[in-house]
């Protein structure tokens, strides 16, 4: 997986998806190949919060096993909607804004450091 998965690419799963990873690292390390999103009828609890804390975008679509394997998709997270090839969509749990903009920030620990403008680290 990690050697074909590409930056922006969306992950589509089946229910439950992350359910018994109770440590942040199995969300942050789908941050770091650089997937854009987890599209899935369902999460496991823990694992929900901890990818939006590591700025991993999750929608919850009842609907998720209609979409195929290598379909191109558009993601709209403020209309909670997935746009498919042939414009259709498929639509999403709403997602609450303070989870949608700690995602835009990067994280949990990003948003902090921007609300309490703290410089970025430099390499």
């Amino acid at each position: 997986f990690a050697r074909e998965v590409r930056r922006g690419d969306v992950v589509v799963a089946g229910p439950d998806f992350g359910i018994g990873s109770s440590r942040e690292q199995a969300a942050s390390v789908l941050v770091h190949l650089g997937v854009q999103a987890v599209v899935a009828p369902s999460f496991g609890g823990l694992y929900f919060r901890n990818a939006f804390n590591v700025g991993l975008l999750l929608l919850t679509c009842a609907n998720a096993a209609r979409i195929a394997d290598g379909e191109r998709l558009r993601i709209d997270a403020r209309q909670a909607r997935v746009f498919r090839a042939d414009a259709s969509a498929l639509a999403c749990e709403p997602i609450p804004g303070f989870l949608l903009d700690m995602v835009e920030a990067g994280g949990l620990l990003p948003q902090l450091k921007r609300r309490l403008n703290i410089p970025k680290e430099t390499p």
